[in-house]
């Protein structure tokens, strides 16, 4: 068979019709275009505007990285550290970069207190991160960078450390891992205390190690130091005071506070329970709380002063004014109200001095209750004291339209009004400070605040004094209150406690006091809860405590005797008890 041959490629019937010359030309300039786009966007790029080109280059290896402030201390009136901040490591991990050996492992779990299965568990996470230990002591986080171990980092942090441990605990609080107040005045001064961190532009390799130090972007402004009110050897002082009668009395808890008279700062506060912030494993929240501010409590007869002070100011009687209060109770409506004992016919004075509850609801009685409402309010009771403290508690007094005869009658002897410990001491500043409250403050100042808000006139608060010192006084509730070379003045509490509505066998014993009577320099305030030893009236069970207290804060303090260095008077056994019972 003949072999056909090939038609020649000009001869293919699919290629006789020619393409037009313009359309070749068209499509070379469409190239020739987007060659010019590309090369001009490239130069436009990399010559002249590279910022995004390179932010996108250093993402992949450059990071800003936080360099942290230093928490400011806090220290007490005198210099002395009360909380600092220590350098410490924190371990953390890239889990896909962390292959580690069961000896290796082993290594590590060891160092950081851990079990291995815990470790393993942690580094099994899908997170790019992931913290392995935090706060750890520089020496032992170089025993684990000494290990090498790949995907294992370290940074640096801070840890807060209390000097002074379960003596200043409800006073400093803490702060968490981050170094962030968690309670106390690490919490309400926070702001000041924290600082701004810095930063720092660093290269990291793909491991996440940093290789070179570029530069500084922001320096870290390290925090302020908080100069406290605190006198630490006046709070070790009431932190023994109060530990001591805790133990004597087996009491649930215990509370007091120290006030400088002249200038409204908060000397000493202490709590019990308490605990140790520089270890706070196993708290409760009775150890945390600080009963001072938080603790509201029906403060018994260390409200009757004020109501004989507004009946003086009131022009209703004099301190001489004698009252009967004979048969030992006395009827309002349906209830009655009754003293331990019977007294018979009393003097104002008197009236303070035996803690009559008769003698104070007579007084109370023929005042107004608008006037009681009004002195209430002035006197700080029903509302916070606005310190910043976390968790303050405002008391409780109710609208005075709401009050009955009863309840005005109770209210004259501290029952049906809570207070708090806090709001207490300050109070008591009025009788201090010739009839003017002044502002409290946590932290040291040279001057009050602010003006003294005045609430009784200043011959009633110094008549008020002389009421108090008898009080404090061989024929008052509380002998024992007194101390050796100074005059002192106060007033005992002893009241019932609320429980589900009704009043319980169970007592809160107080005391509010100052030192020295002839010119006051310090209130000192004590809050025993439900003492279970035997005793709970507030004239041997508080009293003594004050007495404690005053005593070795005026030492302190360098406050001249105002009284001879003799022996005490005490009242005989039989005084002593039933005065004692009258300061219910």
């Amino acid at each position: 068979m003949r072999k056909q041959r090939p038609l020649p490629f000009n001869h293919n019937p699919l290629l006789k019709n020619g393409l037009p010359a313009w359309r070749s030309r068209l499509v070379m300039s469409c190239l020739l275009a987007c060659l010019l786009a590309l090369v001009g966007r490239a130069l436009y790029l990399q010559g002249f505007n590279n910022e995004f080109l390179q932010a996108k280059g250093e993402s992949r290896y450059a990071r800003a990285i936080e360099v942290p402030a230093t928490r400011g201390r806090v220290i007490d009136r005198h210099g002395d550290v009360l909380a600092i901040s220590t350098p410490v490591r924190s371990i953390w991990a890239i889990p896909s970069d962390a292959r580690l050996s069961p000896a290796d492992a082993r290594k590590l779990a060891e160092l950081l207190e851990t079990s291995v299965d815990e470790l393993n568990g942690r580094l099994a996470t899908s997170h790019d991160f992931v913290y392995l230990k935090r706060q750890l002591p520089p020496e032992l986080a170089q025993e684990v960078a000494a290990l090498k171990l790949p995907g294992i980092h370290q940074q640096q942090e801070y840890r807060r450390y209390y000097p002074g441990g379960e003596v200043m605990a409800h006073v400093l609080g803490f702060t968490g891992v981050d170094d962030k107040g968690q309670e106390g005045v690490e919490l309400a001064f926070d702001k000041l205390l924290t600082g701004t961190p810095g930063a720092r532009r660093v290269i990291r390799d793909r491991r996440g190690q940093v290789v070179e130090d570029v530069e500084a972007i922001r320096p870290p402004h390290d925090g302020q130091d908080l100069v406290l009110a605190m006198d630490a050897k006046i709070q070790y002082l009431a932190h023994s005071a109060l530990n001591q009668a805790m133990q004597t009395h087996k009491a649930k808890a215990g509370a007091a506070v120290v006030l400088d008279v002249r200038t409204g700062e908060v000397l000493a506060l202490v709590n019990a329970p308490t605990y140790n912030p520089n270890n706070r494993t196993n708290l409760s929240g009775a150890q945390l709380r600080n009963r001072v501010f938080t603790d509201t409590y029906e403060p018994g007869s260390t409200m009757k002063p004020f109501i004989v002070g507004l009946a003086l100011d009131r022009g209703k009687v004099e301190p001489t004014t004698v009252i009967d209060t004979t048969p030992g109770r006395v009827s309002i409506g349906r209830s009655t109200i009754s003293d331990s004992h019977r007294h018979g016919p009393l003097t104002v004075a008197e009236v303070i001095q035996k803690s009559s509850n008769v003698g104070t609801v007579k007084m109370a009685m023929n005042l107004a209750p608008e006037e009681m409402w009004r002195m209430f309010n002035e006197l700080g009771f029903g509302a916070p004291l606005d310190l910043g403290f976390p968790g303050e508690a405002s008391g409780r007094l109710r609208p005075v339209k709401t009050w009955k005869p009863i309840e005005q009658a109770t209210m004259s002897f501290g029952h049906g009004i809570s207070v708090s410990l806090i709001q207490m001491a300050h109070a008591y500043l009025a009788f201090a400070r010739d009839g003017e409250l002044l502002p409290l403050s946590l932290t040291r100042v040279d001057t009050p605040l602010a003006a003294g808000k005045r609430v009784y006139s200043v011959d009633t608060a110094r008549e008020m004094r002389y009421m108090l010192e008898l009080a404090a006084g061989p024929g008052g509730t509380a002998p024992r209150a007194q101390i050796r070379g100074y005059r002192v003045a106060g007033k005992t509490g002893t009241a019932h406690k609320l429980e589900g509505g009704r009043y319980a066998n169970k007592y809160v014993s107080s005391f509010v006091g100052f030192a020295p009577a002839s010119d006051p320099r310090i209130i000192v305030a004590v809050m025993i809860d439900e003492p279970s030893a035997g005793q709970y009236f507030g004239g041997t069970v508080a009293a003594p405590i004050f007495a404690q207290i005053t005593e070795g804060a005026l030492r302190v303090l360098g406050v001249a005797p105002d009284a001879p260095l003799v022996p005490l008077q005490v009242a005989g056994k039989a005084e002593q008890a039933r005065t004692a019972r009258g300061g219910m």
